[in-house]
């Protein structure tokens, strides 16, 4: 239990007073000796400026929707640390919360969290004993709201603050007489931020005299010491970090799947080049950008970063070490002339983003980064320009990410507000930040998150997490970081950056980079986020793609008229029941044991919901999407490694015991090993569920070691027709199951999952002339194959046996990057847990392409290069070849 005396300034309707009552008694206890935490209900950065100001400590907010109502009590005990008393400033009336949630995130809401005491300040400017019936009102509306005591405000005269006292039954605390000279003046977006107002410490000595004049308050420290104690810990931001993205795993042949989940300070964490830094994060401060939350900063600390705050108005350069950007809220609408002035930092920031620097923008963040901002020239990195409108939007968000982005991740929900008079067009870029309420808003890509939306990050703590790894792994990849008194780090910065965001669908004007939407323009290093990344994002136009693991030959005219013929249908919600039927016939099993998904990954999503898993194994290296599905699942999956040396085939023996899940692929992405059905069956035991992803067995001729046939008890089969069929868009997959298993999947699916036209490809796929085509094209996959692996051989290309529609090689780091320059993609193959940068994925394609990349290989490779393969590999050194 944790005492902390406190209590809430209150109002029944906005304009009252709220925010100079509730800082003038923050600076006056000040003033007293006392360490006083301030806060604020709601989003608001505005108010907390002024609270900061009179209390010397960062000001917090206190928001339901924007963390959720458990960390209340404990973001309010992180903010108060050390404090004597914390004083928490209301938002609009005391019972306006969220619209349509009967008082959600109200002032009411905050005060019953926490039990604290609330002060009702009132306007009596424009009545005197009805002021009475209000306070009784608010008082009793809500018997579980404590109403301690009233402030007056705005009285008129003596005579009048004396009527209206006599009809209020509460304690009267102070009363307050008209006085403009003490009203923090206004502006578009509410009052104008502390940090902006020359005489904000003068006006702020003016409140605090009067306050200590008017108010009682010795009767205020005694209702803020009547706050019961508080049955919570203060909020941790390293303890949120690893709620939010797991410890790493025990010492044993199971490895976790974040092996780096916190960066901590000491210098074993750093780069072994610089061994003495911690990523600074340049933060955005000063006039023009005054909003951030107080936790945002700590997180990153937290997370292995040294945040470094940078004024745009007058800083010529950003901080020595720079590794990320923070650009959050303000108002570069006000301060457009002088930003745009300060054409130094404008080229040095396009520059850093060009070059990949993770960069978050928020707000004014957004602004800034536009090509212009009411006509004023700012940083240019977005292809977009803003202006003001007379419409204010105010109002809070869930917010979705569409897709795998510096920030979100597919599916994500998160919430936010947003809170401006200014509107950018485009709204969006092809690759938007967020959905809201299914529209598109904001501009993102690996590096590069931007959108109006307000994101508290302690509700959110993963976000923090993962920009902190982005700049982590900016800073320990290849390239010159900021160096104090540096130049730009390129000269042509501007450019870069526009066919950086280019590749993101954004129309810049200057020459595109061959990359597809979604993709930013490659930099030497790990992916921030290694297991989303995928072949699709290193193929693109201008390249040949031999990193996709999809067949490239012409879709079956069967296959195609079916997609078409589907079309007709779209008018009515789909229905899976004719798919599943097929595929139960497709494969000898019951209906009731098959389910219709939206893809492989959607049944991994599914799997990782169902049940609240203790101990769940993926074994790698593998395809990752069952990591990801169970990581944002809110478990822990641990990794059982295949012995390199062994050609990565499964040893039954090296799964835990205790593992009541265990994912395996077979054949296995990337490596092509095809296990016997008999090792796999080996993992079965009560208790336990075996999932096989088979999403490649259909390139297998005959799928020999499949288990989709039979039902077997604690066996999962996931099986997709993207990869064979080479429809990756439509989104076809199924689980093949015992029927209790199925109906636990089917309860976590939502509705209308499986799209007419995926429907429609089940059904073509599990035809006879499915059948036939089928067999042909596994035929196709060895034949071509071959083609590959023997030109492998013969350039000394070390490389794995493989089973499936691709071959695992290992090459001298630095040679895929050649290959993509040389106008061909493979698969980059570091991002599998087991695996580092010298090995490559190459999809098996037709014989034409394959002896084209064979000879351009053969170039780049030369007489260097060579990386001999683990026991069971096949191939060898050049040398030994003669």
């Amino acid at each position: 239990m944790v005492a902390l005396p406190r209590l809430v300034i209150a109002a029944p309707a906005s304009g009252h007073g709220k925010t100079t009552i509730a800082t003038g008694l923050m600076a006056a206890l000040s003033r007293r000796g006392l360490s006083i935490s301030g806060h604020k209900v709601g989003p608001d950065y505005i108010d907390p400026g002024y609270h900061s100001l009179a209390t010397g400590r960062p000001g917090r907010n206190l928001d339901p929707h924007l963390v959720g109502e458990e960390l209340l009590v404990p973001l309010l005990l992180n903010g108060a640390r050390g404090a004597d008393v914390a004083v928490i400033e209301g938002v609009m009336g005391l019972y306006d919360g969220q619209i349509g949630g009967d008082g959600f995130a109200s002032t009411a809401h905050l005060a019953t969290v926490t039990r604290s005491p609330i002060v009702l300040v009132v306007d009596i400017s424009h009545a005197s004993r009805s002021i009475g019936a209000v306070v009784q009102g608010m008082a009793s509306y809500d018997s579980s709201v404590e109403i301690a005591g009233v402030i007056l405000n705005k009285a008129g005269s003596v005579r009048h603050a004396d009527e209206v006292r006599r009809s209020i039954d509460l304690p009267v605390l102070g009363v307050l007489h008209r006085d403009d000279g003490i009203v923090a003046p206004s502006r578009h977006l509410g009052l104008v931020p502390a940090d902006e107002r020359d005489e904000a410490a003068a006006t702020l000595e003016r409140l605090t005299d009067r306050i200590t004049e008017r108010i009682d308050l010795d009767a205020v420290l005694a209702l803020a010491h009547l706050a019961p104690r508080l049955d919570a810990e203060p909020w941790d931001p390293t303890v949120a970090l690893q709620t939010s993205c797991r410890a790493a795993a025990p010492a044993t042949p199971v490895q976790d799947a974040t092996p780096d989940v916190l960066r901590g300070g000491g210098p074993d964490d750093h780069d072994a080049g610089r061994p003495d830094r911690r990523p600074v994060i340049a933060m955005a401060g000063g006039r023009a950008f005054t909003f951030r939350y107080a936790e945002t900063e700590e997180l990153l600390r937290a997370a292995g970063c040294d945040v470094v705050t940078f004024d745009p108005l007058h800083d010529d350069a950003l901080p020595a070490g720079t590794a990320g950007l923070y650009l959050g809220g303000g108002f570069p609408e006000v301060h457009a002339a002088g930003l745009s002035a300060n054409e130094a930092l404008m080229g040095e920031l396009s520059a850093a983003i060009a070059s990949g620097m993770p960069t978050v923008a928020e707000c004014a963040g957004l602004l800034y980064l536009c090509r212009t901002v009411d006509h004023a020239a700012m940083v240019g990195a977005l292809p977009a320009d803003a202006r003001m409108t007379p419409r204010l939007t105010l109002s809070y968000r869930r917010a979705e990410s569409p897709v795998a982005t510096l920030l979100g991740r597919p599916g994500e929900v998160v919430t936010g507000h947003e809170f401006h008079r200014t509107t950018v067009t485009p709204a969006a870029s092809d690759v938007p930040a967020w959905h809201v309420d299914d529209q598109p808003i904001g501009f993102a890509s690996d590096t590069v998150h931007a959108s109006y939306l307000h994101t508290h990050w302690a509700g959110h703590p993963q976000l923090a997490q993962r920009f902190a790894d982005a700049a982590c792994a900016y800073a320990e990849a290849p390239g010159p970081l900021v160096e104090e008194g540096s130049a730009p780090l390129v000269e042509e910065g501007r450019q870069g950056l526009s066919r950086n965001l280019g590749a993101c669908g954004f129309e810049t004007g200057a020459e595109r980079l061959p990359q597809p939407a979604g993709a930013v323009a490659e930099r030497p290093g790990r992916p921030a986020d290694p297991l989303r990344h995928h072949g699709d994002t290193e193929a693109g136009e201008g390249l040949v793609d031999f990193a996709v693991n999809v067949y490239d030959g012409p879709r079956p005219a069967w296959l195609h008229e079916a997609l078409l013929a589907s079309l007709d249908g779209i008018g009515a919600y789909p229905t899976a029941v004719q798919a599943e039927h097929a595929i139960a016939r497709r494969h000898g099993r019951r209906d009731g044991e098959v389910l219709a998904t939206a893809g492989a990954a959607e049944a991994f999503s599914l799997i990782a919901r169902m049940r609240p898993w203790r101990h769940p194994v993926v074994v790698h290296p593998q395809f990752t999407e069952p990591d990801v599905a169970l990581t944002m699942a809110g478990h822990r999956p641990a990794h059982v490694p295949c012995d390199p040396d062994d050609g990565f085939r499964l040893d039954p023996t090296q799964v835990p015991d205790d593992a009541d899940l265990v994912v395996i692929g077979n054949p296995t992405n990337p490596t092509g090993a095809l296990h016997p059905a008999a090792t796999i069956r080996a993992l079965l035991r009560p208790g336990r569920l075996v999932v096989v992803d088979e999403a490649f067995m259909d390139a297998v001729p005959g799928e020999t070691q499949s288990l989709a046939g039979a039902t077997t008890p604690g066996l999962v089969v996931v099986r997709s027709l993207t990869k064979l069929w080479s429809i990756p868009g439509v989104r076809a997959g199924y689980v093949l199951a015992e029927a209790a298993v199925v109906d636990d999947l089917r309860a976590q699916q939502v509705p209308w999952s499986v799209s007419t036209t995926a429907a429609a490809a089940m059904v073509a796929c599990c035809s006879d002339d499915a059948a036939s085509e089928a067999a042909e094209r596994a035929r196709q996959v060895v034949v071509r194959r071959k083609v590959l692996t023997d030109g492998l051989a013969e350039l000394g290309v070390d490389h794995l046996a493989s089973d499936g529609p691709f071959v695992l090689a290992r090459v001298d780091p630095g040679l895929r990057a050649r290959l993509r320059t040389a106008g061909f993609a493979v698969r980059r193959a570091d991002t599998f847990p087991g695996l580092d940068e010298t090995w490559i994925r190459i999809a098996v394609r037709a014989p034409e392409p394959t002896r084209k990349l064979l000879s351009v290989l053969g170039i780049e490779l030369g007489d260097a290069g060579r990386v001999q393969c683990p026991a069971g590999g096949v191939g060898g050194d050049l040398d030994a070849l003669g």
